[in-house]
């Protein structure tokens, strides 16, 4: 696909890097719209950059499909969608430390559910509905996790992620037939305002374990991302930019 002059609507892309991939697309030629859950984000990014928006609960059906007939009544329907919305909500799956006993709480698991992998389903189902409509033969970028394999403490965000992979497969190999295109990025510890919260003697061992000696840049991800919308042969795969890092 060439990128220049296609619409690209990217979830979660208020800071980060949804940010990232908006600013790089748009650099590039792409026509750019992100949504995302604080307005705040998103007024800062349209004075900043000029690129447009609104707020949108992902994990919401109805607010998702309104959104994206609305869009496309206005725009036309996108020629790519970046599934990055995310979060994480951590927590132990049993903790037991001398005479107490916890378990991983419900709301944590719902919530990052819903977000992670309702919000990604809805948005992807609504994007190649409008897609097929109007007979683009457009791609969709989902943004998995190195964690997709299981890790500590992640039981809801893993799980997500590992499903995200599944559906990646799952939605190529039936949207093909109408010229879309489905891939996905698991990138590791990224140089993230979310990585930037973690205690540094933690970061400082998870930085230990990455062969390169180093977080991946935004930018990096940001290059996959591109790689994806712009390769008309990549679909029903999963690249991971993790810098050699295995948990």
């Amino acid at each position: 696909m060439d990128i220049s002059g296609k619409k690209v609507i990217i979830t979660g892309g208020g800071r980060g890097m949804g940010k990232q991939f908006a600013l790089d697309l748009k650099a590039a030629g792409a026509v750019p719209y992100v949504v995302d859950v604080v307005q705040d984000n998103l007024d800062a990014l349209k004075a900043e950059t000029g690129i447009n928006g609104s707020t949108l609960d992902v994990s919401n059906e109805s607010a998702v499909v309104s959104f994206f007939e609305k869009y496309t009544a206005d725009n036309g329907a996108p020629d790519a969608l970046v599934n990055n919305a995310g979060i994480t909500s951590d927590a132990l799956f049993i903790k037991h430390k001398g005479d107490e006993t916890t378990k991983f709480p419900i709301s944590n698991w719902d919530k990052v559910i819903g977000v992670n992998l309702t919000g990604v389903f809805l948005c992807a189902r609504e994007a190649s509905y409008h897609m097929i409509r109007n007979k683009v033969k457009g791609v969709i970028v989902n943004i998995s996790s190195i964690s997709r394999s299981g890790n500590l403490g992640q039981t809801n965000y893993s799980a997500t992620k590992s499903a995200v992979d599944a559906m990646t497969v799952t939605w190529a190999k039936e949207l093909s037939r109408y010229g879309i295109r489905v891939g996905a990025i698991a990138p590791g510890y990224i140089n993230t305002e979310m990585v930037a919260k973690i205690r540094q003697d933690v970061l400082d061992k998870i930085i230990q374990q990455i062969p390169v000696g180093r977080l991946g840049a935004m930018s990096e991800i940001s290059q996959t991302v591109r790689f994806i919308i712009e390769n008309d042969f990549f679909t029903g795969r999963v690249i991971e930019v993790d810098g050699g890092m295995r948990i």
